[in-house]
């Protein structure tokens, strides 16, 4: 009896129906859904904590925290940018193993029997007789005879297939965008040790003049974030108007006669200027 093979195709119809796309890309889809979910948490993170908007332009400026501290035997002020102080929730998928076994068997079997019973059978009689002289004499034979046949045979076929296969599928992702990286090494360098009172500088608090020249004064103030701030600076004394006091990038700058003068800071620092007319030489001897 040949083997039946069905058994076979059907497990190998059963192997090629298994929906690898599903089992294998799922997981795999999931994760990177998960990834965008974090990489957006990770920027929500940083939008509410770390930065501030202006309502009206929308402008973005980093958060700052600071703190005034001993240095030198007088009081400064810290500036520390948030995001340089707190861990930033960016939260990356390190690796991924799925591990999928398939294993289908199949058999058949197959069982004849053929049987065979013969049976025969007979008998026979005979009689016969024979006379001597004054005597008879009778002779009487029985025969019987039977036969009987019995075969059996069994027959039996198995098939049998199994698969197994093992998949295992690793992704991995940089643990920090290169850009993000780089901001925060930015934000690093901003760390600035402040005056808690502001800092104001000029580029001479005398001056001394010919007769009729005039002084330049340049003048530059940091408040008490560390943060330019040329428009903070005033000017009083003399014949001086405001409106003279230029910004001029950084700084504010004012050509100054002869006289004295206040730079200052409305509630803040103050600078006294001096100018001076040199005297006048007695003349060649």
């Amino acid at each position: 009896m040949a083997i039946d093979k069905t058994p076979s195709q059907v497990a190998t119809n059963a192997l090629q129906a298994i929906p690898f796309g599903s089992i294998i890309g799922g997981p795999l889809q999931a994760c990177i859904e998960a990834q965008a979910m974090a990489a957006q948490t990770t920027w929500k993170f940083i939008q509410e904590v770390g930065l501030n908007e202006d309502p009206n332009t929308h402008e973005k400026t980093a958060v700052t925290v600071s703190f005034s501290f001993l240095q030198g035997g007088r009081m400064v002020q810290l500036n520390v940018p948030l995001l340089t102080i707190v861990p930033i929730p960016y939260i990356a998928i390190h690796s991924i193993d799925i591990n999928f076994k398939a294993s289908i068997s199949a058999s058949s079997s197959s069982s004849s029997e053929v049987s065979e019973n013969t049976s025969m059978g007979g008998s026979a009689e005979i009689t016969a007789g024979l006379k001597v002289g004054p005597f008879h004499m009778d002779a009487k034979m029985n025969a019987n005879y039977s036969s009987k046949k019995d075969s059996k045979a069994t027959e039996e076929s198995k098939y049998s297939v199994e698969y197994t296969m093992d998949v295992a599928v690793k992704a991995g992702q940089d643990s920090m965008p290169a850009g993000l990286a780089k901001v925060l090494e930015l934000l690093g360098n901003a760390l600035d040790v402040s005056d808690p009172e502001g800092t104001l500088e000029v580029n001479n608090t005398r001056f001394i003049i010919n007769d009729g020249e005039k002084a330049r004064l340049i003048a530059t103030y940091k408040d008490r974030t560390g943060l330019l701030s040329p428009k903070s600076l005033k000017i009083s004394g003399g014949s001086v108007a405001e409106a003279d006091f230029k910004v001029d990038g950084d700084s504010k700058v004012i050509e100054l006669e002869a006289g004295t003068y206040n730079v200052f800071v409305e509630g803040g620092k103050e600078v006294e200027i001096n100018v001076t007319i040199a005297p006048a030489n007695d003349g060649d001897e």
